[in-house]
């Protein structure tokens, strides 16, 4: 049983016991329900004021009776209540504290400020990867969802520098700016590419105005998820075949096919070598759509004769088993 349901049952044996020493006092001594609530309230609290009325041989042997089992259940009630206010407090510094740990030990991760219904979808989509994640929400009643939702997070304001350096940004892979507005988004990103000018920043803009102002202070890419949406719904209207197969490519939850984008490491036994040497079609029936290049060139549905090389980025589509298998040998792990 847990401590806050230890102490509303306390709450309620207490009251019960009130209520019962109070209907025993009307009962045996006749009185009124005023006079019958005062004595069993200083009966209880053993403050001893006195008798309001004299008592009957009758009424002290109940007196006896309601001291002994009322002022029991009343310390109980106190014990509890110290308990539920000290464990909460223990509770609730361990948890910090080892969130605080976890952070620390992170490395390559993505820092994603705001927890609002943007941020929560990109953390939802992000930790099917999966990758490393630490939210920074300054809304204290959005922590039992970041709860809920298992993340790292911090609770405090993602425009502070001490609060970045908290989440690791100088060893962090990559920025979300989704902050609830294009001021606080802008101060976000000058503070964020001052602290790691290496760092991958991708910002929400609420309008297309913002996006200059965005990318001069310092993201990578910025998206407008108004525009987006509709560019989405048009798409949807002029070529559903071709969106429902996005969406099947696209959705970690699809069970058949999925589209991946897997670097190529200098250390893969495929760096250069032909795809049609590479056995990429035949051994792990793979579709290749694109390769980007190093200079950022995309080659798209690329020949037998086209070479792998390092630095390159192979767009795949397949199953997700055979997806995670060639990822293995493109970009072995360290």
């Amino acid at each position: 049983m847990n401590t806050s349901r230890h102490f509303i049952l306390s709450i309620f044996f207490v009251l019960l016991i009130m209520v019962g020493g109070t209907l025993g006092y009307v009962v045996i001594e006749g009185w009124d329900v005023f006079d019958a609530l005062y004595m069993t309230v200083i009966t209880l609290s053993t403050v001893g004021y006195g008798e309001v009325h004299t008592v009957s041989k009758a009424g002290r042997i109940y007196t006896i009776v309601l001291i002994l089992v009322g002022v029991g259940f009343l310390g109980y009630l106190i014990g509890s209540l110290v308990q539920f206010m000290v464990e909460g407090q223990i509770r609730t510094i361990f948890g910090r504290r080892r969130l605080n740990i976890q952070i620390e030990r992170l490395k390559n991760h993505y820092i994603i400020c705001g927890y609002g219904r943007i941020g929560r979808i990109i953390c939802q989509n992000l930790k099917q990867k999966p990758l490393d994640l630490v939210v920074i929400e300054r809304n204290k009643e959005l922590i039992p969802i970041m709860d809920e939702d298992n993340v790292l997070y911090l609770c405090e304001e993602a425009t502070e520098e001490s609060t970045l350096r908290k989440a690791g940004i100088q060893r962090a892979r990559g920025l979300v700016a989704s902050l609830g507005t294009d001021i606080d988004n802008v101060f976000l990103i000058l503070t964020a590419r001052q602290l790691n000018t290496n760092l991958f920043i991708v910002a929400r803009a609420s309008s297309h105005t913002s996006k200059t102002k965005l990318i001069t202070a310092g993201a990578n890419i910025v998206e407008t998820p108004y525009e987006l949406g509709a560019l989405t719904m048009a798409q949807r209207i002029l070529r559903p075949t071709v969106t429902s197969f996005w969406d099947l490519a696209f959705s970690y939850k699809a069970s058949d096919i999925q589209m991946e984008e897997i670097p190529v490491s200098p250390k893969s036994s495929l760096a250069n070598v032909t795809l049609k040497d590479s056995g990429i079609r035949q051994q792990y029936n793979l579709i290749i759509i694109a390769i980007k290049k190093s200079d950022n060139r995309m080659e798209f549905n690329p020949s037998f004769e086209a070479v792998i090389h390092p630095g390159d980025t192979v767009i795949a589509v397949g199953q997700e088993e055979n997806l995670k298998r060639i990822e293995k040998v493109l970009n072995p792990p360290e």
